[in-house]
């Protein structure tokens, strides 16, 4: 849908916005959050192969809780009110220095910051660590809600940080209205909305039937699971790679860098048996980002829907490249239809709350893979201590995952790719019902995927 570039008023739907009233998307975010108690984590991390400035780390630390990090939610009083952002400004936890542990022990320790609590409502909704590991080398970590912020919020906070451009979006303090007042004001803000939630409910019904069969398949994925439930570690892993063999290699299969990643993602996804029942064919959700100046939504995307032929991209990337961008051009260019439904989601009963969620993020039938392409990152990024790390790398997981939330879903693909100084970082998530599910497992399949578009890259 087209994003508005003024401020819109607290009733319009998901546009660019810099008022304190949560977006519709946002808010059902973080309902599901509170109804399935699944986290969703965004987690920026630098490696330094040489001595870290640890004054400038404090200096950047501190910067960090300004801006879109310098929030929390707080909820509407009312079951069917609007949620706002209120503001935490500094950090939120301290800063967390581990004891030395060896290089081979990094993932490990990124997995334990992702465990860490966070919590966007009563805090800390992000929190940093330090690890120094014993061959000299040393790794921050940055972990943060996604109903705070998304991919693109948190490249805004880092370059702010590296920058002390310590911003006040003027939320306002935590509890600055009584309950009294939060009732008035919520019961305004909800009565202002009642035209277009009125349009929203004539709206429904045709939506309904025209999008049964996309309903209808949200619902399909959930599997029937088997055996005890319990909680999982879903294994991730990042492999690094010179960006001009990445791209040298891109080129000689007729595609770019964007659609090797496809190509890529959409390979995994076979291996992993991610494809479309009818025809074979992958899915992949690629958010585009869509954030505006002075726009403080946490989720800033378009979602596109890319289907691939998974069997012969790691040969030719021209079907992928064309698919991508057609796909990326209709996300930009036509409206989804499903986000007119999004005023209803206050009203919304807690237990479909995931249900919905299921629409709106693509969780369908077709088992689709995430696949978020950040593009080349500023440097300035990468000045954790105000110096340039070595290596950079983002995660999107879920802190809190069962067993059984696996199964439900067919499991889980999540790449993310981000271009930064002359490397390329690719961050995997998976998770196959029946299959080892651990970094050995994961790396094997990481490699051996690789190897089939002729590359390789070092694998942490």
């Amino acid at each position: 849908m087209t994003r508005a570039t003024t401020k819109p008023e607290a009733t319009s739907l998901d546009t660019a916005r810099s008022d304190n009233v949560l977006t519709f998307t946002d808010q059902v975010m973080f309902l599901a959050l509170r109804g399935t108690g699944a986290e969703a984590v965004a987690q920026a991390n630098w490696i330094y192969e040489h001595p870290v400035d640890y004054d400038g780390l404090r200096t950047f630390f501190d910067n960090m809780g300004y801006g879109l990090m310098g929030r929390r939610i707080e909820p509407s009083p009312l079951p069917f009110g609007r949620h706002r952002w209120v503001t935490v400004h500094g950090p939120q936890h301290e800063l967390d220095i581990a004891e030395p542990r060896p290089r081979a022990a990094l993932g490990e320790w990124v997995d334990e910051r992702t465990a860490m609590p966070i919590d966007p409502e009563y805090g800390p909704s992000w929190h940093m660590g330090v690890l120094p590991m014993t061959d000299g080398s040393t790794a921050i970590s940055l972990t943060a809600s996604h109903c705070v912020g998304d991919g693109s919020a948190g490249v805004l906070a880092l370059l702010e940080a590296a920058h002390a451009a310590r911003l006040d979006h003027g939320f306002g303090p935590p509890r600055s209205r009584s309950r009294r007042q939060a009732i008035l004001e919520d019961l305004r803000v909800t009565a202002r909305g009642l035209p277009e939630l009125g349009r929203t409910l004539a709206a429904t019904a045709k939506l309904a039937y025209s999008h049964r069969n996309d309903i209808s398949r949200s619902g399909a994925v959930r599997l029937k699971p088997t055996g005890p439930d319990h909680l999982v570690q879903v294994p991730v892993l990042s492999v690094f790679m010179p960006t001009d063999e990445w791209d040298a290699r891109a080129e000689a299969l007729g595609g770019n860098s964007y659609s090797l990643v496809a190509g890529v993602t959409a390979k995994l996804s076979q291996h992993l048996g991610r494809r479309r029942a009818e025809d074979g064919l992958v899915t992949l959700n690629v958010p585009q980002a869509d954030r505006q100046f002075g726009d403080t939504r946490a989720n800033a995307v378009k979602l596109a829907d890319i289907t691939i032929d998974p069997e012969h991209v790691h040969t030719d990337l021209r079907q992928a490249r064309a698919a991508l961008k057609e796909g990326i051009t209709a996300a930009r260019e036509a409206p989804d239809e499903m986000l007119q439904l999004l005023p209803l989601v206050p009203w919304v009963p807690k237990k479909a709350v995931p249900k919905v969620a299921d629409v709106l993020f693509g969780f369908s039938a077709d088992m689709p893979a995430s696949c978020s392409n950040m593009g080349e990152l500023p440097p300035d990024v990468a000045l954790a201590d105000g110096t340039p790390a070595e290596y950079m790398f983002f995660r999107g997981v879920d802190r809190i995952v069962t067993r059984h939330s696996m199964e439900q879903r067919g499991g889980l693909l999540t790449v993310v790719a981000l271009r930064l100084n002359g490397t390329i970082a690719l961050s995997i998530v998976a998770y196959k019902p029946g299959a080892a599910n651990t970094k050995p497992w994961l790396r094997e399949l990481i490699t051996n995927t690789l190897a089939e578009f002729g590359l390789s890259g070092r694998i942490e």
